[in-house]
């Protein structure tokens, strides 16, 4: 059932956009540019992500 598919990966999309900006903040605190570069990539793979989960449900419809 591809609506499960759609959430599934609204959820985990999410998580690792949260993920990502934890480590982001992190690096930024601790001064350490290989973090906080590894934290804005994991956010933004989370975004495209729970993009990809988002056009599936419209066309889902």
């Amino acid at each position: 059932m591809k609506t499960k598919e759609n959430i599934k990966d609204r959820v985990k999309g999410s998580a690792r956009e949260a993920k990502g900006k934890v480590k982001e903040v992190a690096g930024r605190a601790m001064k350490d540019r290989n973090l906080e570069g590894r934290g804005k990539a994991e956010k933004y793979a989370g975004k495209a992500q729970r993009k990809v989960g988002e056009v599936e449900k419209v066309f889902d419809a």
